[in-house]
């Protein structure tokens, strides 16, 4: 009998575990998993609340009205406050903003309970009904020159900006406003505007159509085949599966990688269309496409946050080196849309893989992004070493990356649960993240309390209407050498295999507890293709050098425009070394006073390290030339 089976036998004869199974196991045997819906999560005191927090005052702090400006103007309707400034004064995506802004509302709302969110959700819905109407045309948008690029596109004419990429911005805040807010004008609204789609495009033959996905689009694919998964209309499939760009899909399909010199985010939303394919219509391809550019852009093309680029496109792994010193790395829209391709990936086929991307790239990618004062995010987020992080302006900037990030923080609990997807008998934990679960079918509330990353570990307690069986997932990432579980207060089992899911079956009590030790070690991750170059992490932290003030001041690290990136608060500022000399990184970086934070170098010429998501308004440095 193996110690880990008697310890079983053991806890059994003590009452503590009846009919109890612990085991790691590598997959949950291939089934689907389900999210939750984001009303059932509840996010508790800590690093994400704060982040939820900031996020929604900066929600609120938006006029729908100025929003909404170009719509009523189009529908011939008098707009009702002053269009606001930056992207949405700009001919590239008028508009776009205010389908993020209702998507965020929408997910706010059910995150938070809030009745103010569903509130702006109504209002945003109701205008967007009343310009339909009164425009007498299923097509809502604010571009300044109405249908007309709409109309080009689809004819083959030139385009100006990206007009299929904002109409699939404003159709997912509908579709959100419906799935989260319950907003009983929502799909009808969204639908009449599909139908003028469908028709628009009615004539359009293949070769056209694909001439016209050179254009950024978005996530058509996406959408639309959610719409026909709500409706059963199938003309919004066919016209999803219209928006398969066959110049990504068919290289990734067959396992070819054509991603160098790409536009980054023009491309993952096609993927995660290609994904959402799949599970439409069964065909392989689709799902095949989908793991493979994962696979290639997290373990072949990412930095060590998880976010990838530069300047917004995709550069070979090998030549990584040559963009370390680039200030525009890191599109934050790319890291959001990488995460939502994560998530429909792990419901298809669950994987602690998965799940550890989730969280690198939550806690040094979107954490990251925000502005610790005001909720504002980052563009992009630069390997420049002694560059600063730039946030855009409350009113004058409206990025792409603005409107991802207005969802991002309203939708932090998103990922943290799942379940089977079949009879629900199993329950996924994977993020160690401060909150509560309400999972009705079976009758249980769970309670996780953590001070994650603070503090190494997590406590999980059951509460049950009466004794309840299903199996526990628990996460044990691969950052993790030794996970250990206790039951009770009473040890139950240990876990020395990262990269799996530690699986306890057995019925449970009302007021059972579970504790999770998860130690985490400090460690190097070479840059790709330079292993003389790499990032110190903690556990899922990136541990970024504190680089110091100099030329910094109260607001001139937010900034109006992208372009700013790079030109402005400009340092020569080396790699900071880090010389091992044959010794364990332990010995080189010493504890400081405060949690999560080292020092190393020789007295008076000290670099302290801190987590890259509570770096702000200082210059800093993700990489580490290593002797």
């Amino acid at each position: 009998m193996t110690g880990m089976r008697r310890r079983q036998v053991l806890l059994a004869g003590a009452g503590l575990a009846p009919a109890l199974s612990a085991r790691a196991t590598p997959v949950a045997a291939g089934r689907a998993a389900r999210p939750f819906a984001l009303a059932d999560v509840r996010l508790l005191a800590g690093p994400f609340r704060r982040a939820q927090a900031l996020g929604a005052r900066y929600l609120l702090s938006l006029n729908a009205d100025r929003l909404l400006h170009g719509f009523r103007r189009n529908a011939g309707l008098e707009p009702r406050a002053a269009r606001y400034g930056g992207w949405e004064s700009r001919d590239l995506c008028p508009g776009h903003t205010l389908g993020h802004y209702l998507s965020a509302c929408s997910m706010m709302g059910a995150a938070t309970a809030r009745a103010v969110f569903h509130r702006r959700v109504g209002h945003v819905v109701d205008e967007l009904h009343a310009c339909q109407q009164a425009a007498g045309s299923g097509l809502v948008c604010a571009f300044p020159d109405g249908d007309t690029q709409l109309r080009n596109a689809i004819a083959g004419r030139p385009v100006t900006g990206v007009p299929w990429y904002t109409m699939h911005k404003i159709m997912a805040g509908l579709l959100d406003a419906h799935v989260h807010a319950a907003h009983a004008r929502a799909l009808p609204v969204l639908r009449r505007l599909a139908d003028w789609m469908v028709d628009a495009t009615q004539g359009i033959d293949d070769d056209r159509f694909q001439q016209m996905l050179g254009i950024e689009f978005g996530g058509m694919g996406e959408v639309l085949a959610d719409l026909q998964a709500l409706t059963g209309d199938a003309r919004y499939l066919s016209l999803a599966r219209r928006f398969d760009h066959r110049m990504l899909l068919e290289p990734l399909a067959d396992g070819r990688d054509p991603l160098d010199g790409l536009h980054a985010n023009t491309q993952i939303p096609k993927v995660i269309g290609f994904q959402r394919l799949a599970e439409a219509t069964g065909e392989q391809r689709y799902a095949r496409a989908a793991h493979y550019f994962w696979g290639r852009v997290v373990h072949e093309r990412s930095f060590a946050t998880g976010g990838h680029g530069d300047g917004e496109h995709f550069f070979p792994p090998a030549e990584a080196r040559r963009h370390i010193g680039s200030a525009k790395t890191m599109e934050t829209c790319c890291t959001y849309n990488m995460l939502r391709l994560t998530r429909a990936l792990f419901a298809a086929a669950p994987s602690a893989a998965h799940a550890d991307y989730c969280e690198r790239a939550l806690f040094n990618g979107i954490l990251a992004s925000q502005d610790p004062d005001t909720g504002l995010v980052t563009y992009f987020q630069a390997t420049r070493p002694g560059y600063p992080k730039l946030y855009g302006t409350p009113e004058r900037s409206f990025w792409c990356c603005t409107g991802t990030g207005m969802e991002s923080f309203a939708k932090l609990g998103d990922s943290i649960y799942f379940h089977d997807a079949d009879d629900g008998d199993a329950l996924y934990v994977n993020l160690f993240v401060a909150s509560t679960l309400d999972w009705a079918a079976k009758g249980v509330r769970l309670r996780q309390t953590t001070n994650f990353p603070e503090q190494a570990g997590t406590r999980l307690q059951i509460d049950a209407r009466a004794p309840t069986r299903f199996a526990l997932r628990l996460r044990h990432p691969a950052w993790c050498a030794r996970l250990t579980v206790q039951l009770n207060g009473r040890p139950l089992m240990t876990s020395t295999e990262p990269g799996r899911y530690v699986e306890l079956d057995r019925q449970w009590r009302p007021g059972d507890v579970i504790e999770v030790a998860l130690p985490m070690r400090l460690a190097l991750q070479p840059l790709p293709g330079a292993s003389d170059i790499a990032a110190v992490t903690l556990g899922p932290l990136v541990l970024a050098a504190r680089l110091g003030r100099e030329g910094l001041r109260p607001g001139n690290d937010i900034i109006d425009s992208e372009y700013l990136y790079g030109a402005v608060l400009k340092s020569d500022t080396a790699l900071p070394r880090l010389a091992l000399g044959g010794r364990p990184l332990q010995d080189l970086l010493r504890p400081a006073a405060a949690p999560l934070r080292f020092r190393t170098g020789p007295p008076g010429r000290e670099i302290e390290l801190a987590p890259f998501h509570h770096i702000a308004h200082e210059r800093y440095s993700l990489y580490w030339q290593v002797a």
